[in-house]
């Protein structure tokens, strides 16, 4: 009998959630948590109860949550947890001389041999099955030697969590912001300042030889370069598929995006509009080629966020992200050139434009200012 493959899909929200509560259950030495936002409601509070125990039976737990995205929750909210002998950690507690940096990333590593990596975050608006109910998100489970890396970034995020070092200090203290090569997959950091993305050459060289690209992203803003590799993709031949959102919990995200949909459409690529709920997932497909995790492809995890990627060379994990993407194709509207052009008014190209200025160009500077002040 073959062994079991080490990468699970998480189809849906309640699926990832169901799984990672199961090995939180069953872990026995650590628990590594980590989350952009936390709200507080029955799924926190069954992840808190299961952290809670499993300190109890001895494991060692570590919570670490962003302190903007999770800004509702009471730091009371983990009180039992530390009571019990657990740690927590805001990362990066409000300051206003630094409040864009955020580490938007979600990560639960058991035992430093289970993984998982999504765009799901611990609250009430991401259960369900993204159809009928609950925004539409994905993840991976893994059981290889990517966890034991995954470990070793998240406690270098944990160790410098408080960010009031200097950013010499801060950047020589988390070599996390790169590419970990392993024999099963790469894991991609990124993070705010010059060079600190190990998500972009890896996928600028997987692109330069692509010829079947398949994109969800929840917020798309892609590079210059990327959007010039997926315009020649398509132009020479190639597949691109792009599932954006119909629904957004950020309309000037939204907007942002459609301000460069006449460029794509025009090239062949072609653009689909997910319509049941609201869109939040991120995967990345490219021939036989994998990425997965919290990065949406836009200037904000490209540049400012701290952001996680996986990157799987596997032809079958591929294949079954192409059959979810393709099954979630059907819950599509697909946006033409011609309906495109003829639903442009004035007005709405002018609102696309100032939301890609204030997204891609003010938002990025006003984290540059913010980073340099930290020196």
């Amino acid at each position: 009998m073959a062994p079991p493959l080490p990468y699970q899909w998480l189809r849906t929200s309640d699926e990832g959630f169901a799984l990672m509560l199961l090995a939180i259950e069953g872990a026995r030495r650590t628990i590594r948590l980590e989350f952009y936002i936390v709200t507080d409601g029955e799924l926190a509070r069954r992840f808190r109860d299961a952290l809670v125990a499993a300190v109890r039976r001895g494991v060692k737990v570590r919570v670490l949550i962003d302190a903007v995205g999770s800004l509702g929750l009471s730091s009371d909210f983990w009180a039992e947890l530390v009571m019990a002998g657990g740690q927590f950690r805001w990362f990066n507690p409000l300051s206003l001389h630094r409040v864009s940096l955020r580490d938007h990333r979600k990560v639960l590593v058991c035992d430093e041999e289970i993984g998982f990596v999504g765009g799901f975050n611990i609250a009430a608006e991401y259960e369900g099955d993204g159809v009928t109910r609950g925004w539409f998100d994905l993840g991976m489970r893994f059981e290889c030697r990517l966890a034991a890396e995954l470990a070793r970034a998240f406690d270098d995020m944990f160790e410098n969590a408080n960010m009031e070092h200097s950013l010499l200090e801060r950047m020589r203290k988390t070599p996390q912001l790169r590419a970990i090569n392993t024999p099963d997959g790469r894991l991609l950091l990124s993070g705010p300042g010059r060079g600190q993305n190990g998500f972009k050459p890896a996928l600028y060289a997987d692109l330069k030889r692509a010829r079947n690209v398949q994109i969800i992203s929840a917020y798309f803003l892609p590079t210059w370069r990327i959007r010039r590799d997926l315009v020649r993709i398509a132009q020479n031949g190639g597949s691109v598929q792009l599932m954006l959102a119909g629904l957004s919990d950020v309309a000037l995200a939204q907007n942002a995006t459609r301000s460069i949909y006449h460029q794509l459409l025009r090239a062949g690529v072609e653009i689909y509009e997910y319509q049941p709920q609201i869109l939040h997932a991120k995967l990345i497909l490219v021939d036989r080629i994998v990425y997965v995790g919290s990065a949406n492809l836009d200037t904000r995890s490209f540049k400012i966020n701290y952001e996680l990627l996986v990157r799987i060379p596997d032809g079958h994990t591929a294949e079954g992200g192409r059959a979810l993407f393709q099954e979630r194709l059907q819950q599509c509207r697909r946006i033409t050139l011609q309906e495109w052009r003829a639903s442009q008014t004035l007005w709405l190209r002018l609102k696309q434009k100032i939301a890609y200025y204030l997204l891609a160009r003010l938002d990025y500077y006003l984290a540059k200012r913010q980073l340099r002040a930290m020196k």
